[in-house]
């Protein structure tokens, strides 16, 4: 399995304070079965992204643990103006692997309706947005048809692991599973930030979905596809999009 989407550097985001915690999660990692991992550090108002640092930690830890785990980085990217004026000038360091994927991240409070367009321009200059946890934001939640929207304008979209076996809560795996059914979900990846609460594992979300979904929707979304997008190839799994069904109406008994 590769992980496109991982918070494993020490000491520059709300990761890892050490670089023994990022070892420690990088052996979980390896006891999952996981084989490559990025590291995507927040690059927002809050934590200035350092092209330069990010590939220092990356190169530090990736000597400690020799070939045993492959690291890569790229990183979490909020669509501030600071933001996307330095990726104007050069996409190359935000993006997986110095290739054309880009972890896309939207605020919790509010989305203008003008990101449509700013994905679309993205789109343009090559790069290719992956949405990561909509599932995980209560506005995307209350409105999932906008996800599918974006999709259907060439988009993808990242399902945070964990949100599949109930860490985020019931609404967040409730309509994570149902972006998979319709055919929504490009990326499962661990958005790992520690070894507790956010663990650096990916297996109970891919047997989940195979339980669910078939064994190459798993290896699709948790192997195929995040492979791709390492090596900025196009996906080897595409699901098919499905319309949303309609919500289902509550019944009520009058007495």
């Amino acid at each position: 399995m590769v992980d496109i989407h991982c918070h494993i550097l020490p000491g520059i985001d709300d990761g890892p304070e050490d670089i023994q915690v990022s070892l420690a999660m990088a052996e979980d990692a390896i006891a999952d079965g996981i084989t490559h991992v990025v590291a995507t550090p927040h690059a927002s108002t809050e934590y200035a992204f350092d092209f330069r640092r990010v590939r220092a930690l990356c190169g530090e830890l990736q000597t400690r643990l020799g070939g045993r785990l492959r690291l890569a980085t790229g990183c979490d990217f909020h669509l501030n103006p600071e933001n996307l004026e330095a990726l104007n000038r050069d996409p190359a360091p935000f993006c997986i692997n110095q290739r054309s994927y880009l972890l896309v991240e939207f605020n919790e409070f509010s989305i203008p309706p003008s990101m449509d367009q700013t994905l679309h321009e993205l789109q343009l200059r090559h790069i290719r947005p992956i949405v990561t946890h909509p599932e995980r934001n209560a506005i995307l939640r209350s409105s999932p048809e906008r996800v599918v929207n974006w999709v259907r304008l060439g988009c993808y979209v990242q399902i945070t692991a964990n949100s599949l076996t109930g860490t985020f809560g019931p609404l967040a795996r409730k309509q994570a599973l149902r972006w998979i059914a319709q055919g929504a979900v490009h990326f499962i990846a661990s958005d790992a930030h520690n070894t507790r609460n956010r663990p650096l594992r990916l297996r109970p979300a891919f047997e989940l979905i195979r339980s669910q979904f078939g064994d190459a929707a798993a290896r699709g979304l948790c192997s195929d596809n995040p492979r791709a997008a390492l090596e900025g190839q196009p996906l080897a799994f595409v699901p098919d999009l499905k319309d949303d069904p309609p919500a289902r109406r509550k019944r009520f008994l009058f007495f």
